[in-house]
């Protein structure tokens, strides 16, 4: 008797461990790296966890909060560690010189650690290497194409355009209310402590040396007392089916083809206006508050681009998104004449009260979304488009500024990128010019 309890005490044991991969197996971790595992390892249910994470967690200002300065590739990078520290799973990187480094690095011994990753002094210095040392270029090292489909390309998905750009998918949105159903988190350069930029998904097809498009990250697997990666074939969704010139077949382009393999359905024009109308209505309703707080805040304090405050209060991001929306609204209504009257009215029904003392409706900025200032110390009336010409004379001033610095720096020295240059500049000026004609402004237009 006393056997078979010693044996139901060793089952029950085990099963603990095992069910809630606890470190039960942990005494050849040093306790010099970066953090522990156990006998946590990455499964398809985990990177279905990795993905809700993102969607509940990952908003616009999440590195602002955090203090971190981040470009581009640092998102996707800097995510994924994050997560694997936080559930103690396995995290690797490749460095620009060739060095795999990951959650068992021991060069950071001396810095303390601590539970809580926020004030884990040791992982924040092991975070801030790895970006550091990591950029476009080291990502197809880490990572592995995946096939287009709704179960593969999902949130925590990185997107890679070879050597320039990358981003992160932040979620996929299957009921036609955006322009596109993927929809992504990108930084821009130069690196900086900046806002997320959210944004329908549009970038041309991934070249064949299967060095960018959809791709996830790699799994670190042990062997004998050092990690590596699992080989790319043996991960799940793993496909270069998007490298194929069959994949764009019967589609416009490689951003169609990702859309409809995601969400084929075809939406009626008249459904698909008024889902975007009801989106279009929420990212304004959000941005009121951003914009109330900002003409407070840079009342009191000087709120310059590239400053913490710019960060927090500028709407760059959310106005792109925005303008976005609002050029697919119009091909739509434009396309289709029967559903233009109904969407216009629709439109001037919706109030949106931007200020204790001022109602513009939906129609107002559908209109005028061009004109509309993301700039912080800008007065109310310019953030929601009711200064065009103020709006005009800026960015006629910035683009006469641009011709002249043009001139003077490589008008000598590069004539091939100067004249295209200054030609994209004028094309600015003279379109400011006739808009300021049309909307009757004085000063600046000539």
């Amino acid at each position: 008797m006393k056997y078979f309890f010693r044996l139901l005490t060793i089952f029950f044991a085990a099963y603990a461990c095992m069910a809630t991969f606890a470190f039960c197996d942990d005494s050849h971790e040093s306790d010099a790296q970066v953090w522990k595992v156990g006998q946590n390892r990455w499964t398809i249910q985990e990177e279905d966890n990795y993905s809700r994470w993102i969607e509940s967690n990952v908003t616009a200002d999440f590195f602002i909060h955090l203090n971190m300065r981040i470009d581009c590739a640092d998102v996707p990078y800097a995510l994924r560690w994050i997560y694997a520290r936080i559930h103690h799973l396995p995290a690797a990187a490749t460095t620009a010189n060739n060095r795999l480094i990951g959650h068992w690095s021991t060069d950071w011994k001396q810095i303390p650690a601590d539970e809580n990753w926020e004030k884990d002094r040791r992982f924040r210095a092991a975070l801030l290497y790895m970006i550091y040392s990591t950029s476009t270029r080291t990502l197809p090292m880490d990572t592995y194409p995946i096939s287009i489909t709704a179960e593969s390309v999902k949130a925590g998905t990185t997107f890679l355009v070879t050597g320039n750009h990358a981003g992160i998918v932040c979620q996929i949105i299957m009921d036609g209310s955006t322009t596109h159903p993927v929809q992504t988190f990108e930084a821009n350069l130069p690196t900086r402590i900046q806002s997320l930029f959210l944004r329908n998904f549009s970038f041309p097809a991934p070249r064949h040396d299967r060095f960018s498009g959809f791709v996830n990250f790699r799994w670190p697997i042990k062997t004998g007392d050092g990690w590596r990666y699992l080989p790319m074939k043996e991960h799940p969704f793993y496909s270069e089916e998007q490298y194929s010139p069959a994949f764009t077949i019967g589609y416009a382009d490689y951003s169609e083809a990702v859309g409809k393999r995601i969400d084929p359905t075809v939406y009626a024009p008249y459904e698909k206006a008024e889902k975007i109308i009801n989106t279009l209505t929420s990212r304004l309703k959000e941005r009121i508050p951003i914009v109330l707080a900002g003409n407070k805040k840079c009342h009191e304090i000087q709120c310059p681009e590239g400053s913490r405050a710019w960060e927090i209060y500028s709407t760059p991001a959310r106005d792109e998104f925005i303008s976005v929306m609002a050029d697919h609204l119009d091909e739509i209504i434009r396309k289709n004449p029967l559903v233009r009257d109904a969407m216009i009215d629709k439109m001037a029904m919706i109030r949106l009260q931007i200020s204790p003392d001022r109602v513009v409706t939906l129609l107002h900025v559908f209109q005028n979304v061009k004109w509309l200032s993301s700039d912080p110390e800008a007065t109310i009336e310019a953030r929601w488009g009711l200064d065009k010409c103020g709006m005009i004379a800026i960015q006629l001033k910035s683009a006469r500024e641009s011709i002249s610095f043009i001139q003077k720096k490589y008008g000598r020295t590069n004539d091939h990128f100067a004249e295209q240059a200054l030609r994209t500049q004028q094309e600015i000026a003279d379109r400011m010019i006739m808009e300021g004609q049309k909307n009757n402004c004085a000063a600046g237009s000539r």
